[in-house]
């Protein structure tokens, strides 16, 4: 399964699994896999991580590089994950204007209750890191936000 990654995407891999190998040890925790594929642009969901071997506690599976990479190319080729195109058609439903902006309270209620759902806390990390100042109205461009949630230029 490998064979489908290139050169660099393997290259970006080790780079990114070397990041969570904490001790050196060659290995990460498997509860890290999510965010490991995330750092590769990967949009896998949560149950998809699951699916691949993920762990939701610390210290229950480990993964050497030989075990991730073909995980690595597997989520890489699935479908069943969302691009910038598709969250931006999603927001744009909430556009009544048809400006490029919506209402800042709806986009922290959608994380806090649509999908899988974000905490309080992690919702007000992604405000603050990625929502720009709401104008007089509460209204924020959606677009801008969308793009440094998925760290893309």
């Amino acid at each position: 399964m490998t064979d489908t990654l290139s050169p660099r995407d393997l290259e970006r891999a080790e780079f990114c699994f070397s990041i969570y190998d904490a001790d050196g040890s060659n290995v990460i925790d498997a509860v890290d896999l999510g965010n490991v594929l995330r750092a590769l642009n990967v949009n896998p969901t949560n149950s998809t991580i699951e699916k691949l071997g993920g762990t939701t506690k610390k210290g229950e599976k480990k993964l050497t590089l030989e075990e991730f990479l073909p995980i690595f190319a597997q989520a890489k080729e699935d479908k069943d994950q969302g691009c910038y195109e598709d969250f931006l058609e999603c927001l744009k439903l909430y556009d009544k204007a048809e400006n490029g902006t919506m209402l800042g309270v709806e986009l922290t209620n959608m994380l806090l209750t649509l999908g899988e759902k974000l905490d309080e806390k992690e919702v007000d990390i992604v405000v603050k890191d990625c929502m720009d100042p709401e104008d007089e109205d509460g209204f924020i461009p959606y677009a801008p936000f969308l793009k440094k949630m998925m760290k893309i230029a």
